[in-house]
């Protein structure tokens, strides 16, 4: 799997995107970044790994000629964890003996990680590392939108979404000209598509202000199809009266006290949430109103409820580390499983593989092949490689698209390179 994921690719480069003002950062404004050239050979040699073991052991910058020397440590250390980390301008292994200041991270996919304990304030089927699958929704719109975004916004084509294995997913970006991005350039990225803002003690995290930009609208429409089923019915945001006090804090104060009077007087969230709107409008259109309401009243609670929040310290350095994907999550037993963006939809955590049921599959097959072994007149059969007899094969495959979609665009982009050379 090692020579697979560092297969290389060239995409075509990202395309420009608008700014959303000062928040969107000084490096989107419509810059798109040149193309470096290829990186030299050694390339794998010059990624670092990093295990974790017993005991909480961490084992930072390593690094292997071949991936066949990867593979022969993961069998000898047996890690309860493994990172993957940036390349570097020199084997991590060797970081030691360097000079100060020349050990230094050359390029690494754009990763996303998103957790579900960022939403702790807006969920209340759950808490900490608990989900279920009513806030598992959260990690659905989050996923649509960001993807979404990639592509259309941000030009770029090649994206690994990853189930973490416990609370949330990562998302590994591998466009050629994107692994070489700066650490500047991806905080400019992080901040395009970041419009939750403040820590625990901001009750209100969104704000809105006309003209809306086409990002925010467009997440807005993905946020409108699941608010319903996710926020009103799931969550039950407006069930009592502890709860809509709750939501009632986002909202404008002469709209907020007119709405603590009808509340009572509706049956469920679902009818307090189509009167919040209809007051809102109302207000909105009102010509008479001595006091401006802000524009976007509801907009802003279902984006500030549902709106993806990532971790953007992990996105931004070149250096940081993240889960390699088919990890086996140490708290879960879980594997740490590529997510099928065409069937999204389906995806369900809890029926994810895990350790203890891939190794009862592997003993089912094996006791299978014995048995054959014992017939009188066994037919010959070819050998099938162990994982494609367990629950693990679809998500392998979902991995396998991805590494020849990369490797198509390879070789496409290597094809057209050699015939604007032979135009000359």
């Amino acid at each position: 799997m090692a020579s697979q994921w560092e297969a290389g690719a060239v995409a075509k480069p990202a395309g420009a995107w608008e700014s959303r003002g000062p928040g969107a950062g000084a490096g989107a404004r419509g810059t798109e970044p040149a193309a470096p050239p290829a990186v030299e050979k050694g390339y794998f040699a010059r990624r670092e790994f990093s295990f974790t073991l017993r005991d909480d052991i961490y084992v930072r910058y390593q690094s292997f000629e071949h991936p066949r020397d990867l593979e022969k440590e993961l069998q000898k250390a047996c890690p309860y964890k493994v990172d993957i980390g940036a390349v570097y301008s020199h084997r991590p292994s060797q970081h030691n003996t360097l000079r100060s200041g020349a050990f230094q991270a050359q390029e690494k996919e754009l990763v996303f990680d998103i957790d579900m304990t960022d939403y702790d304030d807006v969920r209340g089927c759950c808490s900490l590392a608990e989900i279920c699958s009513k806030c598992w929704t959260l990690m659905t719109i989050a996923i649509r939108i960001l993807d979404r975004a990639l592509v259309e916004d941000l030009g770029v084509q090649h994206r690994l979404w990853v189930y973490s294995g416990r609370r949330g997913v990562h998302c590994w970006v591998c466009d050629d000209t994107v692994r070489k991005w700066s650490s500047s350039l991806r905080s400019s990225i992080v901040d395009y598509l970041s419009l939750v803002k403040g820590g625990a003690d901001t009750v209100k995290k969104v704000h809105l202000s006309d003209p809306v930009h086409p990002f925010i609208s467009k997440s807005l429409r993905i946020v409108e199809e699941y608010f319903e089923e996710y926020a009103l019915l799931g969550q039950d945001i407006l069930g009592s009266h502890e709860s809509w006090d709750k939501v009632l804090t986002l909202v404008p104060e002469p709209l907020r006290e007119q709405l603590q009077q009808d509340f009572p007087r509706k049956r469920d969230s679902v009818q307090r949430w189509t009167r919040l709107k209809a007051l809102a409008e109302k207000s909105r259109q009102s010509s008479s109103s001595s006091k401006k309401l802000p524009s976007y009243v509801e907009q802003e609670i279902m984006l500030q409820f549902c709106f993806p929040r990532l971790d953007g310290n992990v996105s931004k350095s070149l250096n940081h580390l993240l889960k390699s994907p088919f990890s086996v999550h140490p708290k879960t037993g879980r594997i740490s499983v590529p997510i099928d963006v065409q069937q999204l939809e389906q995806f369900n955590p809890f029926a994810v593989p895990t350790i203890s049921s891939l190794c009862r599959e592997l003993d089912e097959a094996n006791d299978e092949d014995k048995d054959k072994e014992n017939e009188e007149n066994p037919e010959p059969r070819r050998r099938v490689r162990d994982y494609k007899r367990t629950s693990l094969a679809p998500y392998v495959r979902v991995f396998e698209c991805f590494v020849e979609d990369m490797e198509r665009a390879r070789r496409g982009e290597l094809l057209r390179r050699s015939d604007l050379q032979a135009d000359f």
